[in-house]
Formats: structure tokens, sequence, C-alpha cells
């Protein structure tokens, strides 16, 4: 799988579902993919050639999609107010459900069994026992994004003017503020959860290192960055919003006064969609006209996984094996690249 000069890669098979692709998440084997119609499908990532299993858990569009702390499970959020639960075998449950309301933002950590999502301007921890009361995190405006660090302890909470940390487990302390002018949206924790990286609505991203609070400002981009990603040692931060993937450094004192790494220059096409893998050095990058590569940060040489025309490229996602990459599109399409064969 290593990036050589060669025109295609991987054995992709492709589905039409005619539905915006929201997003998607890896959980075990299965991906998991909500659409804009409300539908969730399912696809088993060792038999990429099976038909997806498929639920509609919400009556709206589904809004976010994030892999549950169970192994065989998804959470997705709907614009009818609903947080469901659907098993990799279509059975729905509904967790949650604020009326009239939008459940935009969804984060889970497996390992300390939290689960959380956002609605308008707060964010809710669910109990871990299903009797209690979720715990309601209060901002002053609307939240931009939701991440769990790696460890599972802490929370980040973007909004405008900054991003608020909060300690799972300590459920009578405020956040801690990170402090930024401007709304600031998509989240990525550093893999040694030493760093919080921000995109935001201005083109630009922002950052923050934990150990003494400096700033981190990368700026320049000619469009909207919408989706942000580190290298599975924390080497590189992968962003989309340019014509080229854009990777900062984190070695060596952080990403401030250095050049950043590029690959795959489009001239002009941006870069819509980021996903490292998790097992190698790799990073793929899907743009607006569709077309997924594959590259390293630094390197020339790409490879390309699909040619594009079948609109821009919304969400990527690997299996845990990093050997089989899932891309959806804003005109509903899937594609199953399968490095394995």
């Amino acid at each position: 799988m290593a990036p050589a000069d060669s025109n295609q890669a991987g054995r992709t098979r492709s589905l039409s579902f005619g539905d915006y692709v929201v997003g998607a998440a890896a959980n075990g084997r299965v991906f998991g993919c909500a659409f804009g119609d409300g539908t969730v499908r399912l696809f088993d990532s060792l038999t990429p050639d099976a038909e997806p299993v498929s639920a509609k858990p919400h009556a709206g569009a589904a809004l976010c999609i994030t892999a549950d702390i169970d192994k065989a499970a998804f959470l997705t959020g709907g614009d009818d107010g609903k947080l469901v639960q659907t098993t990799i075998l279509g059975e729905t449950k509904t967790l949650a459900e604020h009326k009239h309301r939008w459940i935009d933002h969804t984060a889970a950590h497996a390992g300390s069994g939290y689960r959380v999502f956002s609605v308008g301007k707060d964010a809710y921890v669910l109990p871990k026992k299903s009797d209690g009361e979720p715990r309601k995190l209060g901002h002053k405006s609307s939240v931009g994004g939701l991440a769990i660090n790696p460890k599972g302890r802490r929370l980040a909470v973007s909004h405008y003017d900054g991003v608020s940390l909060w300690w799972l487990g300590a459920k009578d302390s405020g956040p801690t503020l990170l402090e930024w002018k401007g709304s600031h949206l998509q989240l990525a924790w550093s893999p040694d959860g030493a760093h919080v990286m921000s995109a935001m609505q201005e083109n630009a991203v922002h950052g923050w290192r934990l150990s003494d609070g400096e700033h981190m400002r990368m700026s320049g981009y000619g469009a909207k960055i919408r989706s942000l990603a580190f290298t599975r040692k924390g080497h590189f931060l992968a962003t989309g919003g340019a014509d080229t993937v854009v990777c900062w450094p984190f070695t060596g004192g952080g990403p401030m006064g250095k050049s950043p790494a590029q690959f795959g220059d489009t001239e002009g096409v941006a870069v819509t969609a980021v996903a490292a893998n998790p097992k190698l050095d790799l990073v793929a990058a899907g743009f607006e006209t569709g077309a997924v590569i594959l590259g390293q940060p630094g390197q020339g040489r790409t490879v390309s996984i699909t040619s594009g025309g079948t609109g821009a490229v919304t969400t990527l996602c690997w299996n845990p094996d990093g050997d089989v990459l899932l891309t959806g599109t804003e005109t509903g399409d899937i594609h199953i690249t399968d490095f394995r064969s």
C-alpha cells in the first residue's frame, strides 16, 4: 500500500443511493454510513461485495454518526431531535430525544464508556447506567463540534470564540476555556492528547498546546476546512480546504514557523475530506470533483483511488486494519476500496 506512481490502486465497488452521505464511521469490521434521508447503511469490510444492512432511525435527515461504545452499534443524531443507536443487524433504539431540536454532533469512546451529543448550545453526556439523567454542559453559543481525547477522559467542545475542555468524570467541575476569536467547528485531538486543533469558519486552523496554552494558527486556505486528521503517530495534521493536501508537522516543537508538507496538487480543485490510515503513514484525500487519492505528507507521488465525477467527497473512513477505505459523496455514492486483493 505504499504510494507509487500508478493510475489506480485497490479494487473498488461503487453503489449509488441518491441521498447526501452525511458521514461514516467504522466499528470493528463494519462501516456505518448516515444519509440525508435519515437512513443508516452498514457495510461489512470483510465482505465488501455483500449488500448493506439498512435501517431508518430518523424521520428527517441524519446529521451525524459515530461508532458506539458497543462494538456492534453506531450512534446517529437527526433533525427529528433523536439520538438513536443502530446495531449491525439494523435494529434501532432511541437513547435521547429533544423534540423540535436538532441533534447535530455525537462522540463516543469505547474504552471509557462515555457517549456525548449536542443540541444547540448544550452538550449532554449520557449516563453509563441507563436509569440516570444525562449531564448537561452549557455553552454561550452553539456547539460546532465534539471530540473525546484518546484516553476517553476529556471532552473538547468547539463553539464561537474558542473550545471548552470538560473532564467527563468530574460532574461538578466547570470547563477550561481555550480562547480564540471566531467560529470553531471540526475538532481533532493529537494521538498523545497534547494538542487540540479546530477548523474554523474563517478558512483557518487554530490549535492549542495544552501543556502551556501556546496558540497555533494556520491560515491562507482558499476554502472552508471541512476535515482534518492527525496521522497515526501524530507527526502530521492533514487538512482539507486547499487545492493540495496540507499537512502540518507536529514533531520538533510543533508547526509554528515551519512550512507544511503537501501532496496531491490539483490546481484549483479543493480537498473536501481527509482520513489518516490507522496502520501506515498514509493519508486518503477526497476532492470536490469526487476524486480520491492516497499519499504521504511531503511525498510527491500519489495513488489514484477513484477518478471522480460522482459529486464532492463528504466523508472518508478506514477500517481498523487500514486495508479497506470507504468513500461517501454529496450525490449519495458509496465507494468501497479493498486493498487486500
